[in-house]
């Protein structure tokens, strides 16, 4: 089986009190946890999961998508 290494952008979200997680690889397959392990845990479930699914329905996964950009943009309330 290929060993396939995925960026997972990984954000606190103060409302919910929870950290959210999104694999821009796959869609931005997203999860969330209420500790940053516990996202980070089921967000590697969730990729092992979208695998079983697609190669159940027999859905090809390309795994060469581009790669997201990190852009900071500042923005001033007054």
């Amino acid at each position: 089986m290929a060993r396939h290494h995925f960026k997972v952008l990984l954000e606190f979200d103060k409302t919910d009190n929870l950290w959210v997680t999104y694999v821009p690889g796959l869609n931005y397959l997203s999860t969330f946890g209420e500790t940053r392990e516990e996202a980070l845990q089921n967000t590697r479930e969730a990729i092992a999961g979208y695998f079983e699914a697609a190669e159940k329905e027999g859905m090809p996964i390309d795994v060469t998508s581009s790669e997201p950009e990190l852009v900071h943009t500042l923005t001033r309330l007054t």
